[in-house]
């Protein structure tokens, strides 16, 4: 089609050159060149409805409007399945993974494999955030306790914070960036260079080859790491009440006894905020586990699309292990309180 644009720029342009001699005509050109431009991108890229293009004159068209809230319906509701349909495969998986788990054969050298990958190999990274948390959180308790005279409950706010959630989250948060990150790219190599197709061609499932003992892997181990992040985050948190505070060491882990001792019990013999502390990481475990083998199992595009699950598995384990968090804590509140 012919657009009468780029004759009435060369037009103006060649006006520019006889007014403006040399010198001018080339900015002037330039000027003109760079709105020509400009109108091509906007015709390039504006929202387009049965052959028709979407701009400042044209959207105000009582005819074209119809079309341009169809269009926006449509695409809304097409990201609307793409999610409703992602929720589905992804608890498809899940179940799948966790009925392998009783099923013939058990892969258990795989499982161990795994564990040692999920917690041995992150017990590193896991120390250093639960000592420097600890000290942190200590520092900060001090100076605000010290304007009411009350730094004796260091040690009580310490290991509540620890226990109940500074523990579990961060602990979900740092082996979601590690381990979950290499499960999806781990995986997603498998698919790309269709190692995956191989394991079906040979007649073995791959969610019970691959999922499930990754699954059982951050099950077992995550609650593990996170009660040695919580004891290095009270030890920090003790070296703070000593040097810092002057608070003697027996002191210090004799509050930390008494506000495990408050919180209350359950079942007589189990501490409150043992269960708080212990039932988020199992779930957190899952999510990470899950989240790394469904990203994985799914990924397409080479190299390019190994990057992508791999940003995805993080972001997604990381949002959802802070809103799970909320949901669990709620239901933990109101079974032991």
């Amino acid at each position: 089609m012919w657009d009468g644009g780029d004759e009435v720029g060369e037009t103006r342009a060649g006006m520019c050159v006889r007014k403006l001699g040399d010198g001018g005509a080339a900015v002037n050109a330039r000027r003109h060149a760079r709105g020509r431009r400009r109108r091509a991108v906007r015709r390039r890229y504006s929202p387009c409805v049965d052959g028709r293009h979407f701009t400042s004159r044209t959207c105000s068209d009582p005819a074209l409007s119809p079309l341009l809230l169809r269009d926006i319906i449509l695409r809304v509701n097409d990201s609307a399945k793409g999610m409703v349909l992602a929720v589905q495969n992804f608890f498809t998986l899940a179940w799948q993974a966790v009925r392998f788990i009783v099923a013939r054969p058990f892969y258990a050298g795989d499982m161990v494999q795994q564990m040692h990958v999920v917690g041995v190999q992150s017990v590193g990274i896991i120390v250093l955030t639960g000592l420097f948390t600890g000290l942190v959180l200590g520092l900060q308790t001090s100076v605000q306790l010290r304007g009411f005279g009350a730094t004796a409950y260091i040690g009580r706010l310490v290991s509540a914070s620890m226990i109940r959630e500074l523990g579990p989250v961060l602990c979900g948060l740092m082996v979601a960036g590690r381990v979950g990150s290499g499960i999806a790219a781990e995986l997603g190599a498998m698919r790309v260079t269709e190692q995956i197709d191989a394991l079906n061609a040979m007649g073995t499932d791959p969610i019970k080859k691959l999922v499930t003992p990754r699954l059982l892997a951050g099950v077992v181990m995550l609650p593990a790491l996170t009660v040695i992040m919580d004891l290095v985050g009270i030890i920090g948190g003790n070296l703070i009440a000593a040097v810092y505070v002057g608070i003697p060491t027996s002191y210090y882990w004799r509050t930390v006894w008494e506000q495990i001792a408050d919180g209350g019990f359950m079942w007589t013999y189990v501490p409150n905020d043992f269960v708080q502390g212990l039932t988020k990481p199992i779930v957190f475990g899952a999510i990470i586990a899950l989240s790394g083998c469904y990203y994985g199992l799914r990924t397409s595009g080479g190299t390019e699309g190994v990057g992508t699950a791999t940003t995805r598995t993080v972001v997604t384990a990381s949002i959802s292990i802070l809103i799970v968090d909320y949901f669990i804590t709620q239901l933990l509140l109101a079974i032991t309180t």
